[in-house]
């Protein structure tokens, strides 16, 4: 039976999410400027971990350890959550606008509905098609060539056209393969953590470990690691998985389309990043495509009762509705 909670309650939850995974695409622009991209994600979600199993041991008086299988599902999990889906992110903000980033990102829905399909053979209503196609159009305008040139980076371009589709594999492994460990917010922890070990790994063998050097990092990359960290991630997670117990999916969902309006304003007014005809004709057709998907899944999926491990969600994270 779903928990009740006031109007208010839930659409302060819901303002919450918007703004707080709105201006995750900000900080990780700050922590990047000094940190290497797999460096950052890797010590952000390793201590994150860290931090959500030491508060689900003091709300469930202790844990139980996990099975072998469950390690090797979150570890799987947690490698395409974290060390693609996130990692892949902060990479492709070296080179790619953080607004474009965040738009790139907002396709999650696309992803999880197209690979659900053809993977585990899930129901896509029309209207999912339709969504879909229309994001294929969004992206299309973002990175079409002008004048024999990509207006974007073809590298960071890739990197975030790849994050979306691990975070998406990810989720839909973990909704419909994986064995978690319980309780929910350890399972996440233990997500989060392994995550952020393949993440340090990815980083050792790229060279990003060896030419990283503390000394440094400036106070601004610090501040916004400390933001992602706790705000970005546990705060974040928190209230989603709230949401996800009190209010109907459909509107919990409304954020996938909120958080790349707060992002592109943010990349605006905040980093002076260009606004172009081109940014707002594709914000808008990726918009109306997350809203179609959003929308068509809501109807054809049953409301979830509580925050199961598929979604870590901590940022840009990403989001499949």
């Amino acid at each position: 039976m779903r928990s009740t909670a006031s109007p208010a309650a839930i659409w302060a939850g819901l303002v919450t999410i918007y703004v707080v995974w709105g201006t995750t695409y900000l900080g990780i622009a700050f922590a990047i400027e000094t940190i290497p991209p797999y460096v950052m994600v890797a010590a952000r979600f390793t201590i994150a971990g860290l931090l959500l199993a030491a508060i689900a041991a003091i709300r469930n008086g202790g844990l139980r350890r996990p099975s072998r299988r469950e390690v090797l599902d979150s570890l799987i999990v947690g490698a395409g959550l974290v060390a693609v889906g996130n990692a892949l992110v902060g990479w492709g903000e070296q080179t790619v606008a953080t607004g474009i980033a965040a738009l790139l990102i907002a396709l999650m829905p696309a992803w999880a509905a197209f690979l659900g399909r053809v993977f585990f053979g899930d129901r896509l209503p029309a209207l999912a098609f339709v969504g879909i196609a229309i994001g294929l159009a969004g992206i299309a305008i973002l990175s079409w060539p002008v004048g024999g040139s990509s207006t974007l980076e073809p590298a960071g371009l890739l990197a975030l056209l790849i994050a979306p589709i691990g975070w998406s594999s990810a989720s839909l492994y973990s909704a419909k393969r994986a064995h978690h460990p319980s309780p929910a917010l350890f399972s996440t922890a233990l997500q989060m953590f392994l995550g952020g070990l393949v993440g340090f790994a990815v980083a050792g063998v790229t060279g990003e470990l060896g030419a990283f050097h503390p000394a440094a990092v400036s106070g601004t990359s610090i501040l916004a690691m400390v933001y992602l960290t706790i705000v970005g991630s546990l705060i974040g997670y928190t209230t989603y998985g709230w949401l996800l117990r009190v209010a109907p999916i459909s509107r919990v969902a409304t954020y996938a389309y909120i958080n790349p309006i707060v992002a592109v304003g943010l990349g605006v007014v905040v980093l002076n990043e260009p606004f172009t005809p081109r940014t707002v004709v594709a914000s808008v057709v990726i918009v109306v495509a997350v809203a179609l998907i959003v929308r068509s899944r809501g109807r054809a999926t049953q409301p979830a009762r509580q925050p199961a491990a598929n979604s870590a969600q901590p940022d840009a994270e990403a989001r499949a509705a």
